[in-house]
């Protein structure tokens, strides 16, 4: 049995899933693992289920049809996991630009340390990018300069997704209230997060750009982010991300 529940969305990442799975089996914790594949076309799932038969009970497997965006992939591993007994819930991405090691920091983070979400941070001192192109490094740190300016949530990197929630903080967050798909996804949680009052800490990670597969990046996700960040705070003024049967 474990704690802990490493949630990964995958579309055509067969070049890094077998990888990834046998890279996070390896680290001193026991975390298990929720792969939410996308209907890959490059057989992604079915090296998931071939992988099944080794780790059949910590690794575990989604398969939806078609593109239904980063943000419905989490928020279907996040109900998931509150069906079951994990305590710490993490999103990580497949193509190694998160260092599966760092799974021990945050987790640290939220278990010894008492912080209810922990961020891996790119902003924090620490923190830093390899060989991520600069005009990719601009506008994230001017995405993370925007967020801040309409939000004021005082997150250095709200972008991020590499993070840990300890089980509550997905139990109080309404996630019928969780708008967006993509970009600002991952805004819109942290912001939830802090408007509920939660412990955030920023762990310095380094980002290292991907070397196998392609980007999900697009225009429409930035525009998504762009617009986004308005109508979170806007709606703010008006509701509560708060579960009406949470405490």
């Amino acid at each position: 049995m474990s704690d802990c529940l490493v949630i990964i969305p995958t579309y055509n990442e067969l070049g890094n899933i077998e990888k990834m799975v046998r890279k996070v089996f390896s680290l001193p914790h026991p975390f298990h693992l929720l792969i939410i594949d996308d209907g890959s076309p490059d057989g992604t799932a079915a090296k998931v289920k071939e992988l099944q038969r080794e780790f059949a009970d910590r690794l575990f497997l989604i398969e939806r049809t078609g593109k239904l965006g980063l943000g419905t992939a989490y928020i279907a591993g996040f109900r998931w996991a509150l069906e079951r007994h994990y305590q710490y819930i993490f999103e990580m991405d497949c193509d190694f630009s998160h260092n599966p090691d760092d799974l021990l920091r945050l987790y640290s983070a939220c278990h010894h340390d008492g912080y209810d979400v922990a961020i891996g941070s790119r902003y924090v001192p620490g923190g830093g990018f390899v060989n991520w192109p600069k005009n990719r490094i601009r506008l994230s740190r001017n995405a993370s300069r925007y967020v801040n300016f309409i939000t004021r949530i005082d997150i250095k990197d709200p972008t991020a997704g590499f993070i840990c929630y300890k089980r509550k903080v997905l139990e109080t967050i309404d996630l019928d209230k969780i708008r967006f798909v993509g970009y600002a996804f991952q805004i819109e949680m942290k912001f939830a997060a802090r408007k509920l009052g939660f412990n955030i800490i920023e762990i310095p990670i380094i980002f290292t750009e991907r070397e196998v597969g392609v980007s999900k990046m697009s225009r429409n996700i930035i525009k998504e982010g762009i617009l986004g960040v308005l109508q979170i705070q806007w709606n703010s003024f008006f509701e509560t991300y708060r579960k009406k049967s949470s405490p």
